[in-house]
């Protein structure tokens, strides 16, 4: 495995509009990814990032910590109350730890 290639993933991330987009693209971002483009309407982030420098997981967690579910990590429940309400999203149902 080339540890300096480019991964390219889709992550399901639940939001509702142009803000949310704005600051779920800003976390993954932050991660350690180097592109990062979520569609409102699929709520699928592509996000391309180096394997050595990030993973999937530790972008879905800082997605997570922003207030936004992603299809692994479930937002804590402070961080979701902290969206402007037009971000408040319809959570997903889930028995996963928060």
């Amino acid at each position: 495995m080339n540890l300096f290639a480019q991964k390219t993933e889709e992550i399901k991330v639940w939001g509702n509009c142009g803000m949310c987009k704005k600051t779920i693209e800003a976390a993954a971002l932050k991660a350690g990814a180097s592109v990062a483009n979520w569609n409102k309407e699929t709520k699928v982030l592509t996000v391309e990032f180096k394997e050595r420098k990030t993973n999937a997981q530790k972008i879905q967690e800082s997605i997570a910590n922003a207030g936004y579910d992603t299809q692994d990590v479930t937002a804590p429940a402070d961080s979701y109350g902290k969206l402007p309400e037009c971000c408040q999203y319809s959570r997903k149902e889930t028995d996963k730890k928060q």
